[in-house]
């Protein structure tokens, strides 16, 4: 059983909120737009981290970080990458890649919209964390939580926080 946090778009921030709500985790996975290869590295330094990179990380976190990244944890084949879209609009690259790779669960990020949807047509999960960072158009930070035994997926939580000046 391990106990995964997911996130996308913190564009330079992880701060003592996000901590607190990865704090019993086992690992985080990032969807990309990091920030900066510093930012990766306290992530790393606070849990075990898997990320892919995104559209604004520069040349070194994108040769750090890859497009796309597939791997399997506990019985759950997984597919990452930043801009993918979801469920019956993905991003045209995502089809082929969703084909070849058959995940169960399929994490991007990039819209800074949380979506979580189950994809009838390829029977996988897609996660859309949302954004976690402050820059963007989105009101509120999101992130994302669950716990991964075996085959199954479940306890899925959502972390909402406003951001700086959202506050009421």
């Amino acid at each position: 059983m391990k106990r995964i946090g997911i996130l996308s778009d913190t564009h330079g921030t992880f701060d003592e909120r996000l901590r607190e709500f990865f704090r019993d985790v086992d690992e985080i996975w990032h969807a990309g737009d990091i920030g900066s290869l510093e930012l990766a590295d306290r992530i790393a330094a606070f849990k075990p981290l898997r990320a892919v990179s995104g559209n604004i990380d520069g040349g070194l976190t994108r040769r750090v970080y890859p497009q796309f990244l597939t791997f399997t944890c506990e019985e759950v084949p997984v597919l990452m990458t930043h801009i993918g879209g979801y469920p019956r609009h993905y991003a045209p690259h995502i089809v082929d890649r969703i084909r070849a790779v058959r995940p169960r669960l399929f994490v991007c990020g990039h819209s800074h919209i949380l979506r979580v949807m189950y994809d009838e047509v390829y029977d996988l999960l897609a996660v859309n964390p949302g954004a976690a960072g402050e820059y963007g158009f989105h009101r509120t930070r999101t992130a994302v939580r669950l716990v991964i035994d075996g085959a199954q997926m479940r306890d899925m939580e959502v972390g909402e926080w406003p951001r700086r000046g959202q506050e009421q």
